[in-house]
């Protein structure tokens, strides 16, 4: 995995019936994400990591050569060059359609999408602008959410057989470390800063006697 590419997991993938119910090609469609949906990247009982996608973030991306693939192994099942793979930003997010009847295994990946085994997809991203704010939710923790003002570039979608995989859980420690290591230290350094002046007011009460 490059150092800069992140991973995202997306809800689910579903097949596409014809006009005509009994009809089945063998496309599958998904959101690799929604806009203004802010979801979770990590949380403890002291610090959250949030995370939402604005709706103009993809406007610039580069989605020149973007591919579908399973579990970000490498094998190509669709392509946007050869037409087999659509990838366009719509109101609710960033819409995918892709035709898996140009190979063998994408024929296999359909039949596992549409027996409901394969339903969970993954997709994988740069980021070339974002913001950073910070809250106290109602339980007392520091809240850090990040949003992302643009794409730079879009790799690849893949279907994924567990959504938690290694790629994902990689690149969200990659992202959050930094964040939460200061936020841990500033949380203490707040702590030892309290502490301090309590022990100030005791001395000074004492000293009132």
């Amino acid at each position: 995995m490059k150092s800069n590419r992140e991973y995202r997991n997306m809800d689910a993938i579903n097949i596409v019936r014809g006009e005509d119910a009994q009809t089945v090609t063998m496309t599958v469609e998904g959101y690799a994400t929604v806009f203004d949906k802010r979801y979770t990247l990590y949380a403890d009982d002291e610090i959250v990591l949030s995370e939402v996608i604005d709706p103009r973030a993809f406007e610039s991306t580069d989605m020149s050569d973007v591919i579908m693939q399973y579990n970000h192994e490498g094998r190509v099942f669709a392509r946007r060059k050869n037409g087999t793979l659509q990838v366009e930003p719509d109101p609710n997010g960033l819409h995918i359609q892709a035709d898996l009847g140009g190979t063998e295994l994408g024929r296999q990946l359909y039949e596992e999408i549409r027996g409901g085994y394969t339903d969970k997809m993954s997709f994988g991203f740069t980021v070339a602008e974002d913001e950073w704010s910070r809250s106290v939710d109602d339980l007392g923790r520091d809240v850090h959410e990040r949003r992302i003002l643009s794409v730079g570039r879009l790799y690849d979608v893949s279907a994924v057989s567990v959504p938690a995989n290694d790629a994902t859980s990689i690149s969200v420690r990659s992202l959050s470390d930094g964040v939460i290591e200061q936020a841990r230290a500033e949380r203490l350094e707040r702590e030892r800063t309290e502490m301090h002046r309590r022990k100030l007011l005791l001395i000074a009460k004492g000293g009132m006697k």
